[in-house]
């Protein structure tokens, strides 16, 4: 555990907003005491102050902050995100930005010359939509490497593109059945092709790809936690964690390399579940054991559905663009409500990750099982994603007590909705997506996440989506879906306020996400109110200082 320091400080903040959440009257003043806010409003701070001056603590210290007229909030959270994934995509061929396939084999290309000692190369994360259907062959990237296997990423973290050595060293061939949650696209000959969709045939080539070394993993954990303190974001919920993820957040903790609040959702396999479940308690008790109140391990983490974009996000009615394909369905029958139960009697949170309206409706059912078999209690289940949700499911979400953590950046008509996701949606089923505003007005709860590395993990990004539902030209006039834009108080309470419900941040011994008395100082400074802001204006907002526990841990003064 961090130990608090001998000198005590104080820092008054004063002369512009300070904005306390949707529906709650600004102030004029704060002050901070030893990390903690300890009065609100110019009054109030005033009558602190005096008792300051008058103490006989001689150690304290006060530190003005004059915010110029800026904006003072409650920092942001991401309720939905994988930041080792994001920090290790510095490590490979840096192929995120690349425009066409040529640029990508060259960018590949370029780094195996430049590191001949790596034994496999491994990259994120290309653009799917730049290849029809989003199907890569692995020839093409046989022309910049084929001595050494070659594994990217696709932006959606659900496919990879593989080379030819690496199908054959991990011996996905023509004779290769179908993986069991998984897709292997194949050529006329029954040849793989080179792309893979979804775990179950991404394992193949992970089965046989040695593991990173920890410090590669430790240096990205770290690369990501100044990726979010520079955004403004105090708590992640990184929603993928298997073992060794585990293992890299405690050494990072031990090191005192944490710098920000993380919780880990452990991975649910349907294909292992019944011998994970031990494990999550074990790994559970281990980090909080571990003391550290930046790290949390209090969530189980299930898949319902792949995504849209791949045509395994599965879906009530089939795909525009493959007729009686319904998408992937991960847990069969009556299996993730049966998980689910266990986890939830366990007392974790559940997290499911539920793209198509089906899965949406699976997860609601396994949720409300757990609630009916397991009685009463305050578990906060979230279902990540709801890209689309049925209207007979929307009210559903109040009704059951589930929080929709959304992605506010994917609601916009971009290349991978207009090229990747209509076609296989359809117009009308298309116009039912991100129904944000419809589950709060229906008095559900919406929490905000980016899923970053899949989108930019950039929080006043999603923010100017999610209040125009317009893409970076502007376009369409008045909006995509206009109908589910979110005003911009309730988009700024959904992107920290309502992730630190998410996170059970006011039952922890000090509660956070909040601005009020008693509550952890983690806030963010903007040099500019984002309400009196155009979309294009606030998604280049650069959050000025962020501050965790009190202390400025980022500033871009």
């Amino acid at each position: 555990m961090r130990q608090r320091t001998a000198e005590l400080a104080s820092t008054h903040f004063h002369n512009g907003t300070i904005w306390r959440g949707a529906g709650v009257d600004t102030a004029d003043a704060l002050l901070v005491h030893d990390g903690v806010v300890a009065a609100v409003g110019s009054a109030d701070v005033d009558r602190h102050l005096a008792a300051l001056d008058t103490a006989s603590d001689s150690d304290d210290t006060l530190d003005q902050v004059d915010l110029d007229g800026g904006f003072l909030m409650p920092s942001f959270g991401d309720g939905h995100a994988h930041p080792i994934f994001g920090g290790l995509e510095a490590e490979g061929p840096q192929v995120r930005t690349c425009s066409s396939v040529d640029e990508i084999v060259a960018e590949v290309r370029r780094f195996a010359q430049a590191h001949p000692e790596i034994e496999w190369i491994t990259g994120a994360s290309y653009d799917g939509s730049l290849v029809d259907g989003g199907l890569f062959d692995a020839r093409w990237l046989d022309e910049a490497v084929a001595d050494r296997p070659v594994v990217l990423r696709a932006w959606d973290y659900h496919t990879v593109w593989c080379n030819s050595r690496a199908l054959e060293l991990a011996g996905i061939t023509a004779e290769t059945p179908e993986p069991e949650l998984g897709e292997i696209p194949r050529r006329g000959d029954g040849s793989p092709l080179g792309t893979l969709r979804e775990w179950g045939a991404v394992d193949l080539v992970d089965a046989v790809r040695p593991p990173l070394d920890e410090a590669v993993r430790l240096r990205a954990l770290e690369r990501a936690a100044d990726y979010y303190l520079e955004r403004g974001v105090t708590w992640v919920q990184d929603a993928w964690v298997e073992p060794a993820d585990i293992e890299t957040y405690i050494a990072a903790s031990t090191r005192g390399r944490l710098t920000l609040r993380f919780n880990l959702a452990l991975y649910a396999d349907p294909r292992h579940f019944s011998a994970q479940l031990p494990a999550m308690v074990e790994a559970r008790r281990r980090v909080e054991e571990h003391g550290d109140p930046l790290l949390s391990a209090r969530t189980v983490k299930f898949f319902a559905d792949g995504v849209v974009e791949n045509e395994t996000g599965s879906l009530l009615e089939p795909y525009c663009s493959s007729l009686h394909n319904h998408g992937l369905r991960v847990w069969d029958g009556e299996t993730l409500a049966e998980a689910v139960r266990a986890v939830d009697a366990a007392g974790f949170q559940v997290h499911i990750h539920a793209i198509g309206d089906a899965a949406v409706r699976q997860a609601l059912d396994a949720i409300e099982s757990a609630i009916a078999a397991n009685g009463p209690r305050d578990r906060r289940p979230v279902i990540a994603h709801a890209q689309l949700v049925d209207s007979a499911d929307l009210s559903r979400f109040a009704e059951i007590g589930v929080i929709a953590n959304m992605q506010p950046l994917w609601a916009q008509l971009d290349d991978l909705m207009t090229v990747l996701t209509v076609p296989r949606l359809g117009e009308s089923r298309a116009s039912n997506q991100y129904r944000m505003r419809s589950i709060l007005e229906l008095g559900g709860r919406l929490s905000f996440g980016s899923d970053w590395p899949c989108t930019s993990g950039t929080p006043v990004e999603g923010l100017a989506i999610g209040t125009s539902r317009q893409n970076d030209a502007g376009e369409p006039a008045g909006g995509w879906t206009p109908e589910e834009i979110v005003d911009i108080d309730r988009a700024l309470d959904t992107y920290s306020t309502a992730v630190a419900y998410q996170a059970f941040a006011d039952t922890c011994p000090v509660t956070w996400g909040e601005i009020r008395p008693g509550a952890s100082a983690d806030l963010i400074r903007f040099d500019h109110d984002p309400r009196h802001l155009s979309p294009q204006e606030l998604a280049v907002t650069a959050v000025r200082t962020t501050y965790l526990c009190g202390a400025a841990v980022h500033s871009s003064i």
